[in-house]
């Protein structure tokens, strides 16, 4: 009978988009586990300005956290172009966003965060980490199906069993809004973190990064701009 293969649990791989959450879930990540490494998808999204933010906030996390700096590794990049191909969304083609009849937004990418799971699982089961991170959330988010707990379990059950690896998947912003993540954020790495976030992460689904506001660059309509405003203006107003 084969063995499950043991993983190193002192390793972390973060799914790093390069947006708020799943930066402040770099740091969270790099505050907690000895060497961290991270990836990225390219999928043919709208917004691919995210990957020249992963860029700038890795660099800017090194250069502000000399601990952190140590414990950050390799990024890698992974394809994963076929979601494009299957379909039409706002987040890969120019159609509008808004609600769709299933209730759903038109940004929705089905099976979008799945993929990315185990893409994320077959880098981690060769470099031999045991923990992979991510920013999802169920308590503030777009409506997105494969963001609950729930369905990121049964995934990672399924890639345990399918690797026969002994995987553990973190996702410490899973049950807090957006206000309480940039909490999260001053807490781990004071004003000089939440300024990095603020300032580098990119968010919006249109990509813009022309327009400046208080909560960092965007469209300020698209839905992920407008739960960024919203947790940002929670967020200072209690300081």
């Amino acid at each position: 009978m084969v063995r499950m293969r043991k993983l190193d649990h002192r390793k972390a791989l973060v799914l790093f988009s390069g947006g708020q959450d799943s930066s402040i879930t770099l740091a969270w990540a790099l505050e907690r586990y000895a060497d961290v490494e991270t990836i990225g998808f390219t999928y043919g999204q709208r917004h691919a300005v995210e990957l020249e933010a992963r860029e700038t906030v890795r660099a800017a996390l090194r250069a502000a956290f000399p601990d952190w700096a140590r414990r950050l590794g390799a990024d890698t990049v992974a394809d994963a172009g076929g979601l494009k191909d299957l379909g039409e969304t706002a987040m890969t083609h120019e159609t509008e966003i808004h609600l769709a009849e299933d209730g759903l937004p038109t940004t929705f990418v089905p099976g979008r965060n799945l993929v990315f799971l185990a893409l994320a699982g077959a880098l981690a089961y060769r470099r031999g980490i045991g923990v992979i991170a991510g920013g999802m959330c169920e308590a503030d988010y777009s409506g997105y199906p494969d963001c609950r707990e729930a369905a990121l379990r049964a995934q990672l059950e399924a890639m345990r069993l399918g690797m026969d690896a002994d995987f553990e998947f973190q996702s410490p912003l899973m049950h807090i809004d957006k206000a309480e993540s940039w909490r999260l954020a001053e807490r781990l790495g004071g004003a000089r973190l939440v300024e990095i976030v603020n300032e580098h992460s990119h968010t919006c689904y249109r990509g813009e990064r022309d327009a400046r506001h208080a909560w960092g660059f965007g469209c300020g309509t698209c839905p992920a701009c407008e739960l960024r405003a919203k947790g940002w203006a929670a967020y200072t107003a209690r300081g």
